[in-house]
C-alpha cells in the first residue's frame, strides 16, 4: 500500500507544482489587464474575465516593443528614455545594475550560463556543477595572475541562489552537457542524473598539487 500511495505522489506532485507554477505566470501577467481603460477589459463586455488574454497581451507588448527597439527611430527612443532614467539617483543603481545581467544573460554573442561545469567546491576533491558567466574584469582582473573565469555555482534545489567564484581555467572542466540538464541535474539534488555521453568529458581534470 505505501507503494502504490508513493508512486501516486510521484505522479501526482510534478503535475501540481507546474500547474501551479503555470498559473502563477498568467495570474501575474494578466495583470497587464489593468493597463487598459476599464470599458476595454474582458470583463466590461463580455460580463467575466477571460485567463490567459492578459498573458496574450503582454507577449503582443513584448514583441512590438522589440520591433520598434530594433530600427533607428526605436533605439533613439530608448536612450532617450535610459537617460531620463540616469538623472534619478536611486532608480539609476537599479536599472543599470539590472540592465547589465540581463544584458549579459540573454545576449546572444556572450557565453553567461551557456556552458556548464565541473569544478572542486567547497574544497580540493569535492566536486559541483557550475555555470560559465564570463571573465574576471575591472581592477579584480589586475590581481589575478593567469587565465581566470567567472563561475556560478547553484545551490541545491533553489538554483536562484548560489556563490559567484572567479577560478583558474586549469582548474574548471567544461562538460558535455546542456545547462538545462545541468540545472535538472542541481535540482534533484544529483537524483535525475543525465544520460552518459558516448566520449568522455572535453577536458581532464586538473592535476592536484
Amino acid at each position: 500500500m505505501k507503494k502504490h500511495f508513493i508512486t501516486g505522489l510521484l505522479v501526482w506532485i510534478p503535475l501540481a507544482i507546474t500547474a501551479w507554477v503555470l498559473n502563477l505566470i498568467v495570474t501575474s501577467m494578466d495583470r497587464t489587464l489593468l493597463l487598459l481603460p476599464e470599458a476595454l477589459r474582458p470583463r466590461a463586455w463580455l460580463g467575466f474575465d477571460v485567463p490567459g488574454l492578459g498573458a496574450l497581451l503582454t507577449l503582443i507588448i513584448v514583441f512590438v516593443t522589440g520591433l520598434l527597439a530594433a530600427n533607428i527611430i526605436g533605439q533613439r527612443l530608448v536612450s532617450i528614455w535610459e537617460s531620463l532614467l540616469a538623472r534619478i539617483p536611486v532608480v539609476k543603481t537599479i536599472y543599470n545594475s539590472v540592465k547589465q545581467v540581463s544584458d549579459t544573460l540573454f545576449s546572444s554573442s556572450g557565453e553567461a550560463f551557456r556552458k556548464a561545469l565541473l569544478v572542486q567546491y567547497p574544497h580540493a576533491g569535492s566536486w559541483t556543477i557550475a555555470f560559465l558567466t564570463g571573465t574576471p574584469g575591472g581592477d579584480v582582473a589586475n590581481h589575478l595572475r593567469g587565465e581566470y573565469v567567472s563561475v556560478y555555482v547553484p545551490t541545491t534545489p533553489n538554483p536562484t541562489s548560489g556563490f559567484f567564484l572567479m577560478m583558474a581555467k586549469a582548474d574548471v572542466i567544461e562538460l558535455d552537457m546542456s545547462v538545462d540538464e545541468a540545472l535538472k541535474y542541481v535540482i534533484s539534488m544529483g537524483v535525475a542524473a543525465p544520460s552518459t555521453p558516448k566520449r568522455s568529458a572535453l577536458t581532464k581534470p586538473a592535476a592536484q598539487p
